[in-house]
């Protein structure tokens, strides 16, 4: 694991295998952003132009490698563009741009603004979220390793450093998991880790098995699992303070492979759903954060684990559940899942009193359609809640926007033999409808958010900024900025 402190030495005289140096562009060409002054002169004035020359202006997310022949204590100089006033986001994407671009290198120094705590942090936290590698299953020695030390030039206080290490550490969790292939993490497997990691953090960890859901009433777990061979789970982990005023209670979609159940998924839209738990992993890895963090608020997660397959013991499409709140439900689709497993999560967590419910899912297709890859949906049975949770992505610099639950849709989830249909029969607003679902297993008076991730929780294309390929750990910061603001009420 990448460890990165603060050091408030001259970036000129910082011992390191290479200096990361952040430039901002303007209409004179590249120049040195705030931390960066002194490099100028050590390079006689020419550094600025000896990057322009090289066609590099600064644009944010521009790279640029220099020698520096012994001007500066570090041989290599890593320019990374900043654009025209780099935010805390901005920060972390420089950082986790030039931090990638370094594999192979021991050390890295990063000289980029860090006058404040929070820019320091959002400096600390790209590099190490940069320099993320899921090298498991790799034998033939040919990927390089990530940097293995980095030093924030900041004369911010150490705790900076920590609170971005044990982030950095929570989302690296989620990622490894999302990133491991469903052979190795079915749900009892996940359960046995969501342990583990527990234990470490001094969480309280209960597994429900496959007897203790049905004999529960958890409907919803049940049918989606019953195909698979690797039955179905339900873990609660949870976090306490003395000092806690508030309760969360966090939900996740923790489907280790999603195939469609009967109703197949083309091969095409198979291949990645080794992703479709990231919304469980989020959980853990956010209430693990929370924990080690000691915020002073109660937190608790659920993870709806299952596997969905086809086989002659799956649920079928018109089958009836009955889900853990008492309600019904027609399967019309049992590729429809993630919201048959986050009915019982979520009426299970209302049983805590929570002051919040938030789910978090790779729910539908509809969502990358509306969205795109990076952004998130957001609906919630309160506007206030929606855009806390929209304001908490932002801060966090997790793309996310707020989405509306027409009254209109819920008339199409009308089935004519049970309480509600898992589907509604036109293909049109599918995101919201799925938000619609899920609201109906939300006690009155209880606030709710639900986060519709599909397209942000795994990248399927290169990497950028400080994201990398594959699993990217999405909202994990979120739910603990979510924590964090309910510690200070």
């Amino acid at each position: 694991m990448t460890t990165v402190r603060l050091n408030s030495a001259d970036p000129v005289s910082v011992d390191t295998d290479a200096l990361i140096v952040g430039f901002t562009s303007g209409p004179d060409g590249p120049a040195p952003a705030t931390g960066a002054e002194s490099l100028e002169s050590a390079f006689g004035g020419k550094l600025a132009a000896s990057l322009g020359a090289v066609a590099f202006t600064g644009k944010a997310g521009e790279l640029a490698k220099l020698p520096t022949f012994g001007a500066i204590a570090a041989p290599l100089l890593v320019a990374v563009g900043l654009g025209d006033s780099p935010d805390p986001e901005g920060l972390r994407r420089a950082a986790g741009a030039a931090v990638r671009s370094l594999a192979g290198t021991a050390r890295a120094a990063l000289a980029l603004p860090a006058g404040t705590p929070e820019e320091a942090e959002a400096v600390a936290l790209g590099g190490l979220l940069g320099a993320y590698s899921f090298a498991r299953y790799r034998t033939n020695g040919e990927q390089k390793a990530p940097v293995g030390e980095l030093t924030v030039v900041s004369g911010q206080p150490a705790g900076v450093a920590e609170r971005a290490g044990v982030l950095a550490e929570s989302v690296a969790l989620v990622r490894d998991l999302v990133n491991t292939p469903p052979s190795d993490l079915w749900p009892a497997k996940f359960a046995e880790i969501a342990e583990q990691a527990g234990a470490q953090a001094g969480l309280t960890v209960e597994v429900l098995d496959e007897k203790q859901l049905k004999d529960g009433g958890y409907g919803g777990l049940i049918g989606v699992g019953q195909g698979s061979a690797n039955p179905p789970r339900l873990v609660r982990v949870s976090y306490s303070h003395p000092e806690a005023g508030k309760t969360l209670a966090f939900v996740g979609k923790g489907i280790t492979f999603d195939s469609g159940g009967l109703s197949l998924k083309p091969s095409a839209s198979m291949d990645w759903m080794k992703s479709d738990m990231g919304g469980a992993a989020a959980v853990l890895g956010a209430v693990v954060g929370i924990a080690r963090l000691g915020l002073p608020v109660n937190a608790v997660g659920y993870l709806c684990l299952a596997e969905n397959l086809p086989s002659g013991t799956a649920q079928r499409p018109s089958d009836v559940i009955h889900s853990y709140s008492g309600k019904t439900v027609e399967v019309l689709d049992t590729d429809a899942e993630g919201r048959l497993v986050l009915m019982d999560g979520i009426a299970r967590a209302a049983e805590d009193g929570p002051d919040l419910i938030v789910d978090i899912a790779t729910l539908t297709g509809a969502q990358i359609v509306s969205l795109g890859w990076r952004t998130a949906g957001v609906m919630a049975n309160d506007d206030a809640v929606r855009e806390l949770v929209v304001e908490a992505a932002q801060a966090a610099g997790e793309g996310a926007w707020g989405m509306p639950l027409p009254e209109e849709l819920r008339k199409g989830l009308d089935s004519p033999i049970a309480d509600l249909a898992n589907l509604h029969p036109e293909r049109w607003g599918g995101m919201l409808t799925a938000g619609i679902f899920l609201k109906e297993f939300v006690p009155d008076g209880v606030r709710w958010a639900h986060i519709d991730m599909a397209g942000p929780a795994f990248n399927k294309g290169e990497p950028y900024g400080y994201i990398p390929k594959g699993g990217t750990g999405a909202f994990t910061r979120t739910l603990i900025g979510l924590a964090e603001r309910h510690a200070s009420l």
